[in-house]
């Protein structure tokens, strides 16, 4: 079976996160860059290569930057896509808002 490159949805909500956490932007795009690299046939596969993701409901965590964000994101492992849903600091991803997008609340 031939791999492609991870299709990341969408690029946008990085840089917007960015745009209001500048500090977020080398840790943000270092994410990016190994998760378009990636291939994950299932959430085993993400933790080995990056062992801060937690599978939450029907999501994937990623603890970003030394924990000051989190990413939630879906993945479609046999399409090879990877929805981020929300990027959140810390505070605001202990306020619990995002579980109704991971089947989880």
């Amino acid at each position: 079976m031939r791999r492609f490159t991870v299709r990341i949805i969408s690029r946008r909500k990085i840089r917007e996160a960015c745009e209001l956490h500048a500090e977020w932007d080398a840790s943000l795009t270092g994410w990016y860059r190994i998760v378009k690299a990636a291939k994950w046939d299932n959430f085993p596969g993400v933790r080995q290569t990056l062992n801060n993701a937690d599978s939450v409901g029907t999501c994937v965590v990623f603890n970003i930057g030394h924990n000051r964000c989190r990413l939630v994101s879906y993945i479609n492992y046999r399409a090879r896509i990877v929805y981020i849903l929300h990027i959140l600091s810390h505070v605001a991803y202990d306020k619990d808002g995002w579980k109704h997008d991971c089947n989880c609340d």
